[in-house]
């Protein structure tokens, strides 16, 4: 794409202009400033909305996965954002995630690690607090549903077995994984990770439940229980 200093859109060559591309062209041919632009709609008396998206973009440095982390009062503190702008791209962001753990009404069969990994990244990978969630399955290890057990704070989540053990029962589980999220970016499991992972495992196997998986995410990172032979 040509670069327009100082230059409204309108300015622009008409096969330059995003909504134009994306109509003669196709998305695909958009580049992320450009889609991010789209989303703005307009720019500011000194910069077009193609110049705030790239403002948006340097300020994380062309990394979309640290843009979906970003909050509110992050985005207003960029040049040529404002409150109407922020919005806009948080509730972007936030469709982005609802897709990505939307699978079609179809039910998602658990093969593995990275396919449970691919499941709970849209709910947690991104957060900058802790939560804890459990996948439950069906006997041929198909997603019955992905339920939210217990929220906490940046370090840490109190975990309730009991709720955990009734949601399972309520949707006559057969296995289940249990997961939750390390905003710090560290993956490895703590002493507590390791205990409550045996705790519930117990539990569960009283009621002929079993626990196949115990995934940690720490944004596009995972530890997975199973993979490490250690559930």
């Amino acid at each position: 794409m040509k670069t327009y200093k100082n230059a409204t859109i309108k300015d622009w060559s008409v096969e330059d202009r995003p909504r134009e591309k994306l109509l003669n062209i196709g998305i695909q041919s958009l580049s992320n400033a450009e889609l991010i632009a789209l989303l703005l709609g307009s720019g500011t008396k000194n910069q077009n909305a193609v110049e705030i998206a790239r403002n948006v973009l340097a300020h994380v440095k062309n990394d979309l996965h640290a843009l979906g982390k970003m909050q509110f009062e992050e985005l207003v503190k960029i040049k040529g954002i404002g409150n109407a702008k922020a919005i806009t791209l948080l509730a972007a962001i936030e469709i982005g995630i609802r897709k990505a753990n939307s699978n079609s009404g179809e039910k998602v069969i658990i093969r593995n690690s990275k396919t449970a990994y691919d499941v709970l990244y849209p709910l947690i990978g991104e957060l900058d607090h802790e939560e804890f969630w459990i996948v439950i399955l069906n006997r041929a290890h198909k997603v019955l549903q992905s339920q939210k057990i217990s929220q906490g704070g940046l370090t840490g989540t109190v975990i309730d077995t009991r709720m955990i053990l009734k949601h399972a029962i309520d949707k006559k589980a057969t296995s289940l994984i249990i997961a939750h999220n390390h905003p710090s970016g560290n993956k490895v499991p703590s002493e507590a990770d390791l205990n409550i992972t045996k705790k519930i495992k117990a539990s569960a196997k009283i009621m002929d439940i079993a626990l196949i998986d115990h995934i940690i995410l720490a944004g596009t990172n995972y530890y997975s229980f199973a993979d490490e032979g250690i559930i």
